[in-house]
């Protein structure tokens, strides 16, 4: 077996769904298999896979394993040469793990590999590629000389944002929603560490990649990656998680360090969570309290696609009582040629819905990032299952 890829889910059945189509045409000609282990869903998750994706091993849990535990169980029954870590809430190009897996068998030192993931409104998401978090790493990060310096080798390294985007480059980090790992090398250096629920174990596990002798790769090749969607970040439980899992990788990594370089690494982190849950606690206040919050202009759909297509979508947004504009593009080459003003109006929040089944996921990742707009998002419709995603909501 050449590959196992591994998902895992948690009440996000109609993202994780896209995500298997998208697999469906990356893994072609690849011999392969893929695990998705279920984190004790409550959307029925089980049963809406299971009727539509046969060909996948589906574990189901009887609760909540985190992340890294329930990656360990499937990469313990898997059989891959390689193991590919992908998020639920993500969608690969086509060409993406293929070409992934090319470079990794040309650099037999390449333990980890991570890929150019964008975010829903065109923009690279900037953890495609991450420096250590050691301890004057993260001091540049929380106090702003990353963001001020991006293209300085010293402040800007938390994201590495000088190296070229369009180039394969070494990194240190590689991003736990696309993790391409070799399973020669997770039989060196160990599995996910457990101690992590969810975050910091792809910070781990690069680390640990390292230190083993390996070489850690970003490489230019795309997915999209519908930041958030897999976790709840406005939760309370997600602060509590996210900083933990900060403060978990120091005292592991650099417990050893002399107090005085370690204590105000630690006074930050824990500034950064009580900040957070301040504002998290006056927005629950204000919403128990009754204030009502301010909306914007109405968003608006723009559906792109053939007339089976646009005909089930107009039906939704008529129902749904949506402002919509439509494109009828039978020809792939043909989407370049949509007037992109039209869709960034600079009024609302505009979502630009692409058929999956009539365009392919490159070319749709492509018309986003060369009309990238942060008021522009992008959509996806599949007229086999009815379903409208956007990064903000699912609408049937």
């Amino acid at each position: 077996m050449k590959l196992t890829v591994v998902i895992v889910n948690y009440n996000v059945k109609y993202y994780i769904e896209q995500c298997l189509n998208s697999l469906e045409k990356a893994l072609k000609g690849i011999e392969s298999e893929i695990f998705v282990v279920d984190n004790h869903s409550e959307d029925d998750s089980i049963g809406y896979l299971r009727k539509r994706f046969e060909y996948v091993n589906i574990i189901e849990s009887n609760r909540n394993l985190g992340f890294a535990r329930a990656n360990n169980i499937a990469i313990r029954r898997s059989s891959g040469e390689y193991i590919l870590l992908l998020n639920p809430d993500t969608f690969v190009g086509e060409n993406t793990i293929r070409g992934a897996l090319e470079f990794s068998d040309k650099h037999l030192n390449a333990g980890g590999v991570g890929v150019k993931m964008y975010n829903a409104d065109g923009t690279v998401a900037m953890e495609s590629r991450r420096g250590l978090p050691t301890p004057m790493t993260s001091f540049y990060k929380m106090c702003g000389l990353c963001a001020k310096f991006p293209k300085s080798k010293r402040f800007g390294r938390y994201y590495m944002s000088y190296l070229d985007w369009d180039k394969p480059a070494k990194i240190d980090v590689v991003s736990g929603a696309f993790f391409l790992v070799r399973r020669s090398a997770l039989d060196k250096v160990g599995l996910l560490d457990t101690d992590f629920f969810m975050y910091g174990e792809d910070i781990d596990l690069s680390y640990r990649l390292l230190k083993g002798g390996f070489d850690n790769w970003y490489l230019p090749f795309q997915i999209l990656h519908y930041k958030g969607e897999s976790t709840h970040k406005t939760s309370f439980r997600y602060v509590h998680v996210f900083y933990q899992a900060m403060l978990i990788f120091f005292r592991k990594h650099y417990g050893h360090l002399k107090l005085g370089v370690v204590l105000p690494i630690k006074v930050a982190i824990y500034m950064k969570a009580f900040i957070a849950f301040v504002v998290m606690m006056t927005k629950w206040m204000r919403k128990s309290l009754g204030f009502v919050e301010k909306f914007g202009n109405e968003p608006k759909f723009i559906f792109i696609g053939n007339e089976r297509m646009l005909k089930s979508c107009i039906e939704i947004s008529h129902r749904m009582g949506l402002t919509t504009e439509s494109f009828c593009v039978k020809n792939e080459n043909e989407i370049r040629k949509i007037p992109f003003s039209v869709c960034a109006d600079g009024k609302a929040v505009t979502y630009i819905v692409f058929d999956t089944t009539v365009y392919s996921y490159e070319n749709i990742i492509n018309f986003m990032s060369k009309n990238k707009d942060t008021n522009v998002k992008l959509g996806t419709f599949n007229v086999n299952t009815g379903i409208l995603i956007t990064p903000d909501e699912i609408i049937r």
